[in-house]
């Protein structure tokens, strides 16, 4: 990607851009103080939000919704017609932004051609989940308490029950985990309004009766090149997104595509020792840290989404990931994206940045050609590999991922070359998938101890009482 590219994409956002964001911040503040006594401020905001849907197949849905929950008696329908409306502005959003970056880097995007959805026979926990989240509506995120919270332990258990509806299930334990460890929610300084009213929001359309299409899913075969890897941790589930270049071996043109494993854990198990969890995906793992690419055989692939099944792939040659990009990338061809998974902070798009100096700014570092400079996420990078800011400070050449947060496109390191003491150094977020190679930092593994062990010690002593 060069500079000239980059200065195409921060030479403005997309018109109305900043409009469709205020009309979601208004009706995201109206769900913090909830529904049950609509003020002068929250009708507004609804009103735009119905405003916003003028000339669509939606707006007299929306308009009727806004209406109801105005006037104080709504119904569970009315509320899927709001969180439908803010995910298609949201959504109208995540479009615009992701056209303007593959038309800045000429990257082509196979088209969504998924059948629309439709009703789907009646689920009792479906039913259940949307009792819970039209109470929380109610109630906003203000008037959140231990009881609120106590009844959606029924709904969450009903769904898990259901494999079509452990998406919903999941979804619904991480919002009611983190309203909890909230509590009280009333006393907060702040609320975090955007990211609950987006948990909300899915989860109030995966509770319809309604089939969501994610997509056809077909089988692959052919070479796996990984470019960089993801870590996404939470306090008690962590996951390894690893992006990449898959080449079929029918001959079709090649495709971005992602895979993921997931491990649960607790909060205790941190940094490099996360990669422990992971034990079931040898060669994964192997690829990873030993940059190799891998063959893989009739592999799972819906999207862009690669499910990965271990016994189904074999470590190969090695695999340069800069290589990779370098001459893959640009040709490559990218999935289309879900419509419910349409949303500006959910993009991530593989680059390869080069040729720039690395300067520090407000606290943070920024990526610069000449005038023109692209933010650095230092915050997403992982305690679990070895990139750290003061290697991206010395770098020249970074493969990330290209994201739009806080109103600004920046760029997630996944890889960097730098200079070190004058010396070459190359570092990727899955170098420490088998081990730690870092001395320093083995070091410090070894005097806190496997945390991994010690607790599946613990747990097999306490099933073998």
């Amino acid at each position: 990607m060069l500079s000239t590219q980059v200065a195409q994409l921060r030479q403005g956002v997309p018109a109305g851009l900043a409009d469709a964001d205020a009309v979601v911040a208004g009706f995201d503040d109206a769900l913090v103080a909830g529904f049950a006594r609509v003020g002068d401020e929250a009708a507004a905001a609804l009103a735009a939000l119905a405003g916003a849907m003028t000339g669509t197949p939606l707006h007299d849905r929306v308009a009727e919704a806004v209406g109801k929950v105005t006037a104080g008696s709504f119904s569970q329908e009315d509320l899927a017609s709001l969180a439908g409306a803010r995910s298609a502005l949201l959504g109208a959003a995540h479009d615009a932004l992701l056209g303007e970056f593959d038309a800045a880097v000429e990257r082509d995007r196979a088209p969504w051609t998924a059948p629309v959805g439709g009703p789907v026979e009646a689920s009792a926990p479906r039913g259940a989940a949307r009792a819970w989240l039209h109470e929380t509506a109610v109630a906003g995120w203000r008037g959140v308490d231990h009881d609120l919270l106590s009844a959606v332990a029924a709904p969450i258990e009903a769904a898990l029950a259901e494999p079509t509806l452990r998406r919903l299930a999941v979804l619904l334990d991480g919002l009611a985990a983190e309203l909890r460890a909230s509590l009280p929610v009333a006393m907060m300084s702040q609320v975090p309004a955007r990211r609950w009213a987006d948990l909300w929001s899915r989860a109030v359309l995966l509770a319809q009766d309604w089939s969501v299409p994610d997509g056809e899913t077909e089988t692959v075969s052919g070479r796996l090149l990984p470019l960089g890897v993801d870590i996404h941790e939470h306090g008690t589930t962590v996951q390894v997104q690893v992006h990449g270049v898959l080449e079929p071996s029918d001959g079709q043109p090649a495709r971005l595509v992602r895979t993921a494993v997931v491990a649960a854990k607790v909060e205790t198990i941190t940094g490099a020792a996360v990669w422990r969890l992971f034990q079931a995906h040898p060669l994964l793992l192997a690829a990873l840290a030993h940059r190799r690419m891998l063959t893989v055989t009739e592999l799972p692939l819906r999207g862009g989404d690669l499910r990965w099944i271990d016994d189904q792939a074999q470590v190969g040659e090695p695999a340069d990931p800069f290589a990779t990009a370098r001459l893959l990338l640009a040709p490559a061809v990218a999935a289309a994206i879900a419509p419910l998974d349409r949303h500006p902070t959910a993009i991530a798009e593989p680059v390869l940045l080069e040729g720039y100096t690395v300067r520090r700014r407000d606290g943070g570092l920024t990526i610069a050609w000449g005038d023109q400079q692209l933010p650095v996420a230092v915050d997403r990078l992982p305690a679990a590999g070895p990139l750290t800011p003061a290697l991206v400070s010395a770098s020249s050449c970074c493969l990330g991922l290209l994201r739009f947060d806080g109103g600004r496109w920046l760029v997630q390191p996944l890889a960097v070359r730098a200079t070190v003491k004058g010396k070459p150094v190359e570092a990727h977020n899955g170098d420490w998938a088998e081990g730690v190679t870092d001395p320093k930092v083995a070091k410090v593994e070894a005097k806190t101890g496997d945390a991994v062990a010690v607790l599946r010690e613990r747990a097999g002593r306490l099933l073998r009482r």
